[in-house]
């Protein structure tokens, strides 16, 4: 699974990328540090067996926080975000949803799978899959299967009575550790790391980019 490293440098591309005008080393390391929190339902979850990718790893996590913004800068005279934070809140709020969003919830339910409506609808959805083009069968996804009566069982998983993904803090749901290996996953593929150096490098030169012009 993409480790809080993988998560957080891929937050930093997003947001070195849409701050704009509003980015500082302050606002990158909201947007970074926030993605780093949802990675807390790993503890959660050794005190509520399966919660982790569960708890902190649903659409509400963004969903709910995006409404009261929206509320916020749309619907009320004043907003209050901008007048506690300042003008540049607003997008910093924004960006860090959606880092939130694309960098870690969908990142990891398209590889291995989250709970994505949990507490409303538990059942973890793996929406690991491919997109491709052939010559015979043309456009194909496998990201969502389908059988005859739904989505197919590859796709809708166990819930979190039944479901759990291994991590270096809880690798046995509660079992006898004696003997078991304890990995603590920083990049696992040759792909999240070029994609974690990306990140990184993009974020320390906007960092200096931005405190030589201060």
């Amino acid at each position: 699974m993409p480790s809080t490293v993988v998560h957080v440098a891929f937050a930093g591309l997003l947001g070195a990328a849409l701050l704009d005008d509003t980015f500082d080393t302050r606002s990158i390391l909201v947007v970074m540090g926030t993605s780093a929190l949802l990675d807390l339902d790993t503890l959660i979850g050794i005190v509520v067996p399966g919660t982790h990718r569960a708890a902190l790893h649903n659409v509400w996590i963004v969903l709910v926080p995006a409404v009261c913004l929206l509320w916020d800068g749309v619907i009320r005279e004043e907003s209050l975000v901008r007048r506690r934070w300042g003008d540049a809140a607003p997008r910093v709020a924004w960006v860090t949803l959606a880092a939130l969003l694309f960098a870690h919830v969908l990142f990891d339910a398209f590889f291995n799978g989250v709970n994505l409506f949990w507490p409303l609808h538990d059942r973890f959805y793996d929406l690991s899959g491919t997109l491709l083009v052939t010559d015979q069968r043309g456009l194909v996804q496998t990201f969502v299967e389908l059988e005859s009566g739904g989505i197919a069982e590859s796709t809708v998983r166990g819930t979190t009575e039944n479901t759990h993904y291994r991590t270096g803090f809880d690798p046995t749901r509660g079992e006898p550790t004696v003997g078991v290996e304890r990995i603590f996953p920083i990049t696992a593929t040759g792909e999240r790391f070029v994609l974690t150096v990306a990140g990184f490098a993009a974020v320390c030169v906007r960092v200096l980019e931005e405190r030589r012009t201060v």
